[in-house]
């Protein structure tokens, strides 16, 4: 299968060739403008050293990080024959600012010597794992990337559990993991371009195997081609050129993913065109983006990393180019009627986990001496700093189960989830908004700017797929598309450095342990509020799972019971993650348990879930506190760590 079978637009048009054309005349104005605003008067030493050893590498570190992930990219999407691969969507940058992370931390000697070779390990062992996923699918390009973005994810929640659990999280180093262009010597450059010059020997030495894969592969193994062992090279070439990227200026996403394609739109059609364009076009756009974020920082003390820059285009490229992206992942859907249902009595076991491990987060804990078992004066001395996490870790279960369920039955789709599907991603943009403009709004307008961000995410997701009947891939990749750019507009407001950073990065890493009384209150309310009216729309939930047509039949107005159904599930995302964060994955496995343990009609599943999602989030919220004591663990990202391997073994499902 080749991309033209991908169905990816390739006849060369000359709005594309001007956009190509337009981009390096302004980023050659940007560039000159950042000289000249930095040359030196006469007899201005230190002025001259700036522009020497700050401007020009700067610059010149660009145009080669662009190049190579250009380059990379373009190699991924050929040997993978997939339009949308690239470092960053299979994971690649992930894993390697995963291994620098560890190495940081237990090895900082290893990264004196060794940062490159730590980064491409780690890059090497995420596209390792998404390849193996995808391998009995013959490298299927939906399966390909969605399993690359959810390593992306499990990685992400491990560097972070790993710097927070030390205690060691420091504002500058998340500046340098969203990938800080900032330079003080020639080193880097140099660094870059011996990378980047043998890559492009080897790259140039593989083009007549890679013109070989553009058939299927039995044809190229006829004529004598080593698939498995050109796809492994051309892989490790591009690890090691995303690798380099990443251990000299951290992470910058989805240039790769832009450059091949504009190069392809610009009339590029031999592999050689390609290869040769793309890391023009990868130079081109990582020096123009850095460019236009110093324009935009003029002035500002704290600029925003160009990493996250570049992480915009990445939510608007995904969204373009998903209706061009061929093959399919045949994800399970679920039917809402099984075989076997479990009698409501069973509705006691979840509950019964429930109050044991609310017994377990208000009893049990780790003082210096080891576990010990809170009595007496020491429990009413425990009890107002642990009821009140408790409270809200069960209630925010409780709501981001509840929406799963809703966002389930609404799409008749087992893969559907707040988290999955960017809704809670689209709450955090709207809690930005708050924070920025609003600095002193009080909780409830908070909910108000996090609803509202919420529902404009689901109504995009859905849009978006509706066309695909909300089959599982297509409902998966708009939700990660989605979800990738409002992470982009979170991480670009923290960047600034303002006072709403600290409030962000708190939600960010979804921490329960500054939660008070009044918060866990608000908290309990609202799954109360969301939750309780939702047994009245028992007949909403039964019907709308069977169709358009089987609802007109029993005289159902779908949009309207839908509308009021996702407004609903928004509200309960945008109020949990208040307090736990956009990454938990609580929304997919409380519903998808629930289902398996026999709970298939609307209320015993809504029921079960809410229940169920209560005791994962206790219990989180209980790892978070005792596992790294005496620091905090992020309870999000701890629920992550569970919930991300089981979303990618539930994709893998037949």
């Amino acid at each position: 299968m080749s991309l033209n079978r991908l169905r990816l637009a390739t006849t060369p048009t000359l709005s594309a060739t001007l956009l190509l054309a337009g981009l390096g005349l302004l980023t050659a104005m940007l560039f000159g403008w950042q000289i000249v605003g930095d040359w030196p008067a006469p007899g201005d030493r230190l002025a001259g050293l700036i522009l020497f050893y700050a401007t020009l590498p700067r610059g010149a570190v660009a145009l080669l990080a662009g190049a190579a992930l250009g380059l990379a990219g373009a190699l991924m999407q050929r040997v993978l024959r997939n339009p949308i691969a690239d470092p960053s969507t299979l994971g690649v940058v992930s894993g390697a600012q995963l291994a620098m992370s560890a190495a940081l931390l237990y090895a900082p000697g290893l990264m004196a010597v060794a940062r490159e070779g730590v980064a491409f390990v780690g890059g090497a062992l995420a596209l390792f794992l998404v390849v193996a996923l995808s391998w009995r699918r013959a490298l299927d390009p939906i399966t390909v990337v969605l399993s690359g973005m959810l390593i992306s994810l499990i990685a992400a929640a491990f560097s972070a559990t790993l710097i927070l659990a030390n205690g060691e999280y420091m504002m500058s180093m998340f500046i340098w993991g969203g990938g800080s262009l900032e330079q003080q010597s020639w080193a880097p450059t140099i660094s870059l371009v011996i990378r980047f010059v043998l890559a492009a020997v080897v790259a140039g030495l593989l083009i007549r195997p890679l013109e070989l894969l553009a058939l299927d592969d039995a044809n190229a193994r006829a004529l004598g081609l080593g698939v498995t062992g050109t796809r492994l090279a051309v892989l490790t070439l591009s690890v090691f050129l995303a690798a380099s990227v990443t251990a000299e200026v951290g992470v910058i996403g989805f240039i790769g993913l832009a450059a091949p394609n504009l190069a392809r739109m610009a009339g590029a059609r031999t592999l050689r065109q390609i290869l040769f364009l793309s890391p023009i076009a990868g130079a081109l756009i990582l020096l123009m983006t850095d460019g236009l974020v110093r324009l935009v920082s003029l002035g500002i003390s704290q600029t925003v990393p160009t990493g996250a820059a570049t992480a915009l285009l990445g939510g608007p490229l995904l969204l373009w180019l998903l209706p061009r992206l061929g093959g399919s992942l045949r994800v399970t859907q679920q039917s809402v009627v099984l075989a076997a249902r479990a009698a409501s009595w069973r509705l006691l076991f979840p509950a019964l986990l429930l109050l044991v491990l609310a017994a377990c987060a208000l009893f049990v804990g780790k003082n210096g001496e080891g576990w010990a078992l809170a009595t007496g004066h020491i429990l009413d001395l425990v009890v107002p700093w642990r009821a009140p996490r408790f409270i809200a870790a069960a209630a925010a279960g409780a709501m981001l189960a509840a929406a799963g369920v809703l966002m389930q039955r609404i799409t008749g789709n087992a893969m559907a989830s707040p988290e999955v599907l960017g809704i809670s991603s689209g709450a955090g943009v709207g809690l930005a908004a708050v924070l920025v403009f609003m600095p002193a709004a009080s909780r409830l307008v908070e909910l108000g700017g996090a609803a509202a961000g919420a529902v404009i995410a689901i109504l995009l997701v859905i849009a978006l797929s509706a066309r695909h009947r909300f089959a599982a891939e297509r409902l998966l990749l708009s939700g990660i598309a989605v979800g990738s750019l409002a992470g982009a507009l979170v991480t670009v407001v923290m960047a600034r450095g303002g006072p709403e950073s600290l409030r962000l990065l708190n939600w960010l890493s979804g921490s329960t342990s500054r939660v008070s009384p009044e918060d866990a209150m608000t908290a309990l309310a609202a799954a109360v509020l969301f939750i309780a009216p939702l047994p009245l729309l028992a007949r909403w939930l039964q019907v709308l799972p069977l169709g358009l047509s089987f609802a007109q039949s029993v005289g159902l107005k779908r949009s309207l019971a839908a509308s009021i159904l996702v407004l609903i599930a928004a509200l309960l995302s945008a109020a949990s993650t208040l307090f736990v964060g956009p990454l938990s994955f609580v929304g997919l496995m409380a519903p998808h348990m629930a289902r398996l343990a026999g709970f298939v009609r609307p209320i015993p599943q809504l029921i079960g879930a809410v229940l169920i999602g209560a005791a994962l989030m206790v219990l989180a919220d209980w790892m978070a506190r005792t596992l790294a004591f005496p620091y905090q663990l992020p309870i999000g990202l701890v629920a992550a760590l569970v919930g991300g391997p089981y979303l990618v073994w539930l994709l893998n499902r037949r």
